[in-house]
């Protein structure tokens, strides 16, 4: 490669002093969310297809946007001999990754049940009970993408919560372009404890998914990501059952205090750009100098890197590197931007966590790359985006749980709890309401 090959990039160079900042961070923040009006219409149409055709519809647009021939459906069924035949054909050393990352997956999500995924009961001293019952979903769907990149990662972030969480029933579908299915993916499947799986894809998945088939059954919930056409169909079809979220460009965003090795960050700010162009990659620190490093790391590195072009275009497109006054400062911008991904590179991350109110993960400490949190530290990959991390969190055992409360109330407790549901009823004209707590009260002479 000759220098004039060598792709180079120039992220954004903002500092927080400077008078326009506001007015240019939030340009580059910016993202539009709205889904092309081309895309809806054509969804919605393979949507009412589905429901109307089922197996016949689904077939068709595999074989039109997949390039895969099939007569039935069970020949697009990957069955569990299947997976567990990819899982044996595959290296060694990925059968032992495999089920490392995934035993990591499952003790952190068993962890979160214990904390948060239980039923529980208390008595009132006059012998009423409340509690809450926490039952698992009966049957749910997880979509796997499987166009420009293949994700086993994701089958184990989507399965296993789902699995820990006690639900029975895990359909998959996972498009395979032209017919190429990825062992890694079906071997993830395996592991992760998939019941089915159907090498199928797009807003025709998500629809056969939501509304059932003669072949694919109907699930409670979806979740996994997906491109433009997937994310428009898991928006038609909530209501008719549950999604996870809407999924927006991948996003990482550094706090750096200027002690981590300038080519980590570098390389963490690529990991999230080599995603697509549409993904952000954002530094903040309070040293120039540091910034500097960080750049001629960037120019020395990009060229080792095979998806050179995507990160090119998504760094000068989205990233930037950003100088701010202190550390204190670096970490409200963080709030204000609410990271998909957060990494704290600096000696003393317990000491900035505290200020950092709003992140789909944090990342504490330079040893600590956003990568193994994709992969196997444990927690969830599947993670709020677009600033959404300001009221929504990370997927979990709680996203495949439903929550019922329970209400049993004494005589004794119906004595004072039907005096004040009387009051609130007549107080908003609902005799009716007033009158079934009357009823229970001693002297209206209730059995």
């Amino acid at each position: 490669m000759t220098a004039a090959d060598t792709p180079r990039v120039r992220p954004l160079r903002l500092d927080t002093a400077d008078t326009d900042f506001e007015a240019r961070f939030a340009a580059r923040l910016h993202w539009s969310a709205d889904t092309d009006a081309a895309i809806e219409s054509r969804v919605a149409a393979i949507l009412a297809d589905v429901r109307a055709r089922g197996d016949a519809a689904v077939l068709e647009y595999t074989r039109r946007f997949d390039a895969v021939e099939a007569e039935r459906m069970a020949d697009l069924e990957l069955g569990t001999d299947v997976l567990r035949a990819a899982f044996e054909a595959i290296p060694a050393d990925q059968r032992e990754a495999l089920q490392q990352a995934a035993a990591r997956v499952r003790r952190y999500h068993e962890a979160q049940l214990e904390a948060c995924g239980r039923s529980w009961q208390v008595r009132d001293a006059d012998g009423t009970l409340l509690g809450q019952k926490v039952t698992p979903l009966d049957r749910v769907g997880i979509y796997v993408p499987g166009g420009k990149a293949a994700y086993p990662s994701s089958v184990l972030m989507n399965a296993i919560p789902a699995h820990v969480a006690g639900v029975p029933e895990i359909v998959m579908v996972v498009p395979t372009p032209r017919g190429e299915r990825n062992p890694l993916v079906l071997a993830a499947a395996h592991v992760a404890g998939v019941s089915r799986a159907f090498a199928i894809g797009g807003a025709q998945a998500v629809a056969a998914l939501a509304y059932g088939t003669a072949t694919i059954p109907q699930v409670d919930k979806i979740t996994g990501p997906g491109n433009a056409y997937v994310a428009s169909a898991k928006k038609h079809v909530f209501g008719t059952v549950g999604i996870d979220m809407i999924a927006g460009p991948s996003e990482i965003l550094v706090l750096a205090d200027g002690t981590t090795p300038p080519d980590w960050v570098a390389m963490d700010l690529f990991s999230q750009a080599e995603h697509d162009e549409l993904a952000q990659s954002i530094l903040l620190c309070p040293d120039t100098a540091y910034l500097d490093a960080v750049q001629a790391a960037i120019d020395r590195l990009l060229p080792t890197m095979p998806r050179a072009d995507i990160i090119v275009r998504s760094l000068e497109g989205r990233g930037a590197l950003i100088r701010t006054r202190s550390m204190e400062e670096a970490c409200a911008l963080s709030n204000r931007i609410a990271p998909e991904h957060l990494e704290i590179a600096s000696r003393e991350p317990h000491r900035w966590e505290p200020l950092l109110r709003h992140a789909g993960a944090i990342f504490l400490g330079a040893y600590t790359s956003e990568s193994l949190g994709d992969y196997c530290a444990g927690p969830n990959h599947v993670l709020p985006t677009s600033g959404t991390a300001r009221f929504s969190s990370p997927l979990g055992v709680y996203d495949f749980q439903k929550r019922s409360s329970l209400i049993e109330v004494s005589a004794e407790g119906a004595q004072t709890l039907g005096r004040i549901a009387s009051v609130l009823a007549h107080g908003e004209g609902l005799t009716a309401h007033a009158r079934a707590a009357e009823l229970r009260l001693r002297e209206e002479g209730a059995a």
